[in-house]
């Protein structure tokens, strides 16, 4: 790359961390503050590398199962949900549990048991092993069927007189989540969904400032981590408008190829990704000549979520 040949770096708005990351970060931060070092936690609290090891480094300790928690410990459940029977599981080992689930994936639980009870067989729109379909599926197991593709929307057999029922991944592509829902619609007329779509606000606005800022850019850096649904999904906006995307856990991963012939990047960042590392991206071009860095519009987020009910009433006994 010829130095100095990119001369502006806009910035998408909204991008970063949303409520419900926050509200899960807190939680562990708070946790530690309240009861000391270590605080388990049950998978990654939000898929972030950097928040992780941050939190690591603060007496934070990540276990996949809540098997791995001694008995009578404190655990937080992290913002993507867990099943029932690891609810269960956690009171029958005595552990502390507090749930940092973001309340837009709860109220998908809470959909998923709705539509169980009323006898409906339910389509979940998500993708196989993230913990968050996972987290759904165990509501309503025997009546829950997974939902990838278009191709796979066209091989669903439900049994006779069967009633459906669909619910979704908080986390999709927008695009591709209309097209899967238009596609069940088209076979089943019948099929009931929720009455507002179940994927969040964040990921909606993060997708829709990207779309808006594809024109400017030659290029365009997502900053998030390989595990993050929504971060992924950023670059999959991005390359189906033609953009050369990449994702990058920070500015140490940034190929300099990539800028070749590149004048303006856009750089957006994944729900879970803190502003530090947009901060420190910035500073990277910056460190090359790059003066024109500014925010592409303004959008201010205001949603905010409340500390989870446990830590709540451990904090204040009349809260």
């Amino acid at each position: 790359m010829a130095r100095g040949l990119v001369k502006r770096v806009l910035l998408a708005s909204p991008r970063g961390y949303c409520a419900g990351v926050e509200r899960a970060v807190e939680t562990v931060e708070q946790a530690l503050d309240l009861y000391g070092a270590p605080v388990y936690v049950r998978k990654q609290i939000v898929h972030n590398a950097h928040v992780v090891r941050e939190l690591e480094d603060r007496g934070a300790v990540f276990v996949d199962s809540e098997d791995e928690v001694p008995e009578g410990s404190n655990v937080v459940f992290s913002a993507h949900g867990v099943a029932p029977a690891v609810h269960e599981n956690a009171a029958a080992r005595r552990l502390n549990a507090i749930d940092a689930t973001c309340p837009l994936v709860t109220k998908v639980h809470a959909q998923a048991r709705r539509y169980a009870a009323e006898g409906y067989t339910i389509v979940l729109i998500g993708h196989a092993g993230h913990e968050e379909v996972e987290g759904t599926m165990g509501e309503a197991p025997d009546r829950i069927v997974l939902v990838e593709s278009l191709e796979e929307v066209e091989a669903i057999a439900p049994a006779d007189g069967a009633r459906l029922a669909y619910v979704t991944q908080t986390t999709l592509s927008v695009d591709e989540t209309r097209e899967i829902v238009e596609a069940l619609k088209r076979r089943f007329p019948a099929i009931r969904g929720p009455q507002r779509e179940d994927i969040c606000y964040a990921t909606t606005n993060r997708q829709r400032a990207v779309k808006e800022l594809l024109p400017e850019v030659d290029l365009l850096l997502v900053i998030g981590s390989r595990n993050s649904s929504n971060s992924n999904r950023l670059v999959e906006v991005a390359h189906a408008a033609g953009v050369e995307s990449h994702l990058i856990d920070d500015e140490t991963e940034i190929d300099e190829a990539w800028l070749a012939g590149v004048e303006t990047v856009g750089i957006t960042s994944g729900a879970s990704a803190p502003e530090r590392l947009v901060t420190r991206v910035c500073d990277w071009f910056r460190g090359r000549g790059v003066t024109d860095i500014e925010q592409f519009r303004s959008v201010v987020e205001d949603v905010m979520f409340r500390l989870p009910v446990e830590l709540r009433r451990a904090q204040s006994p009349a809260a």
